[in-house]
């Protein structure tokens, strides 16, 4: 039997878009017949992955998972809603998730992660998944959040299946305090975080860039008010105030009783669980959020076929 080189497995994928492990096996099927091989990922349906690959995938869910002081969010796109409901790709992306906390977020090594009961990887179960189901399909991007000690929360809402929905949540809570109420409070943080979409824990995690865009947009406009410089700048400076009111999670008023600051509820959270609680990180993935969507003229499609 001839050898299947890597070279060979890896011309056979660039010819057919189906995943390493199943063209290792077209080959073994076909003696290393390169075109033979071709034919029989054809005959199994596994070469029409590469044709859909250039399709818009921006439905699809986020999924969220948990586990050793590690949360995990994922985002997993599909071309319709219609396949976001099937069950195959809800346990793929809900097993996608599981398998994000041991990769800690890091795509790379997700994609490279074991696919339990398969015999493929991560990637290669999506290029098997795309031509199984007939729809593209991309891991789009996945993130975690550690403690220790402390506890992980997360959160989905309006879950369409337990951990999957269009918006997803994790959040973590360092501290040696109470693990069952930093849980509950986790929880409402993370429903909090949902609502309010903030952009970063503190003003000092901002971006510096989004800052100071921002302060720009508002020179900008105060300078409009013909406002001496220096109540320009103190102008400036108030409704930077409001800005971070808006982008900074512990800058914002709790969603639950809409008038305490963030910051607030958690220096009463610390005195309930017993030890002082410091709000490690946090990740919000709405799904499809920075996907541009074609917007297609079917009448105009029609009339171009019909002409070519």
């Amino acid at each position: 039997m001839a050898e299947i080189s890597a070279a060979l497995v890896k011309d056979l994928r660039t010819k057919t878009g189906a995943g390493m492990m199943d063209c290792k096996k077209a080959l073994s099927e076909t003696a290393g017949d390169l075109e033979a091989a071709v034919d029989w990922l054809r005959q199994k349906g596994l070469s029409q992955a590469a044709k859909k690959a250039g399709r818009e995938a921006a439905e699809g869910l986020v999924g969220v998972a948990t586990g050793n002081g590690v949360g995990a969010i994922v985002e997993i796109n599909s071309e319709t809603d219609f396949v976001a409901r099937n069950e195959d790709f809800q346990n793929f992306v809900r097993m996608v998730a599981e398998l994000a906390v041991s990769a800690k977020g890091d795509i790379a090594a997700l994609n490279a992660s074991a696919y339990p009961d398969s015999g493929r990887t991560v990637e290669d179960q999506l290029t098997h998944m795309v031509a199984t189901i007939g729809e593209n399909m991309r891991i789009r991007r996945a993130d975690a959040v550690s403690v220790d000690p402390g506890v992980i929360a997360n959160y989905i809402h309006s879950a369409s299946a337990p951990g999957l929905g269009r918006i997803g949540v994790i959040v973590g809570l360092k501290s040696e305090g109470d693990a069952a109420k930093l849980e509950e409070a986790g929880r409402q943080l993370a429903m909090h975080i949902a609502a309010a979409n903030p952009q970063a824990v503190t003003v000092e995690e901002l971006d510096p860039e989004v800052v100071e865009r921002e302060r720009a947009v508002l020179t900008s406009q105060a300078e409009e008010s013909g406002r001496p410089a220096d109540i320009v700048a103190k102008m400036v400076e108030g409704r930077l105030r409001k800005f971070y009111q808006d982008a900074v999670l512990l800058e914002q008023v709790w969603v639950i009783d809409g008038e305490t600051r963030v910051s607030k509820v958690i220096e009463q959270l610390a005195k309930d669980v017993g030890a002082p609680v410091e709000v490690a990180g946090f990740v919000r993935y709405a799904l499809g959020e920075g996907i541009e969507r074609k917007e297609t003229d079917f009448a105009s499609e029609v009339a171009a076929t019909a002409g070519s």
